[in-house]
Formats: structure tokens, sequence, C-alpha cells
């Protein structure tokens, strides 16, 4: 975790105790860890993303990239507001990361977004589940938190969408892996563009 390579803090701000901003500090640096990478993800996707619906996936996820690197200097910034020392470093991340790497390279668009499902879902779990820990000791952080919970959730269903039918099901329900949701995502596809039998 990421309280094993954060240096001590120097000082708190006003109104928590020494170990209350510790706790908030280090639901901080989990979620930089986690923005570093989601970040990091979305760039990978839009450089590997193909198919026919290439250039729309390609475009939506530029925006996404920049906002929630957005979120990463944000968070950082908090952290070393409280007086603690924001860790950015890649060997600092995968070492306290509890996710494995993303699992798709060059790949379809549904094949990404239905891996993309799975990731936003994680993301925003553990936001919530921080949200609820900070929200009992720091409401300014919780505010950060949910505001950025919020946007998240807004990509997210922007993911869904290329994902659901008609009837609101989703191409990757009950998926457990990425490489399980992009194996249910393209199989729609699949299906659609079998050649029809003839009479």
């Amino acid at each position: 975790m990421p309280t094993k390579t954060s240096p001590a803090q120097t000082f708190h701000v006003p109104g928590l105790s020494a170990k209350e901003s510790t706790t908030v500090v280090t639901s901080l640096q989990d979620r930089l860890f986690a923005y570093t990478d989601l970040h990091l993800v979305l760039k990978h996707v839009h450089w590997n993303v193909v198919g026919p619906n290439f250039i729309g996936v390609h475009e939506m996820l530029d925006p996404q990239v920049d906002v929630v690197r957005g979120y990463a200097d944000a968070v950082a910034e908090r952290i070393a507001t409280m007086g603690g020392t924001p860790i950015g470093t890649p060997g600092a991340l995968v070492d306290a990361r509890s996710w494995d790497d993303y699992e798709l390279g060059k790949d379809t668009a549904q094949a990404h977004l239905g891996a993309l499902d799975l990731v936003y879902t994680g993301v925003i779990e553990d936001n919530r589940r921080a949200i609820d820990v900070v929200g009992e000791i720091d409401p300014v952080t919780e505010d950060l938190l949910i505001g950025q919970t919020g946007e998240l959730e807004q990509f997210h269903w922007f993911v869904r969408a290329h994902l659901e039918n008609s009837a609101g099901q989703l191409a990757t329900e009950g998926a457990s892996t990425e490489t399980e949701a992009a194996d249910a995502a393209r199989e729609p596809q699949r299906r659609t563009r079998q050649p029809r039998k003839k009479a």
C-alpha cells in the first residue's frame, strides 16, 4: 500500500488529527495511482483501437484522458496540501496497485469498449469506497472525489452505450475479466456479420 512508500507527513491541515490526515492521504494516494493507470490505459486504447468504429472511439477517448489526467493532478495537489508527499513514479504504482495490467493490445472498438467497461467499473467502485472512508473525516476531500466520480460515471455511460442493446442489456454482462468482456462485446458483431444461408 502507499503508506509503505510515502514519507511521513510534515504537517496536517487544521482541524484534522495526524491519524485522520494520514488516513485521507493514504486514500488519495490510492486514487492517484488509479487515475495515473486509468489515463494511460485510455491512451493505450486510443492508440490501439481498430475497425469500423475506430474514429468515434479514438476521438471519444482523448477528452477522457485529459480529464482523468487532471484528476491525478488535483489529487496529488490535495495530498501535498494536506502535508503528504504524492508518489507518481511508475514503479511505485506497479508495486502498490491491486489490479492487473490492461489485457488488450490492438483490437476492435467493441472489444476495447467491452474491456473498458470493467476498467471503469473497478475505478468507480474503488472511488466510492474511498468516498466512504474520507467522508467520515474530511468533507473537502470527499467533495473532490464525489465530483470526480460523477464525471467518471458519465464516461462509463459513454462506453456502455456502445455495448447496450435496445432492451438495455449489456453485451459484457457477467464478464469477470477484460478478455471475457472483450470477447462478449465482439460476439454481437460476429452474429450480425455471418453470411445468410441460401433458401
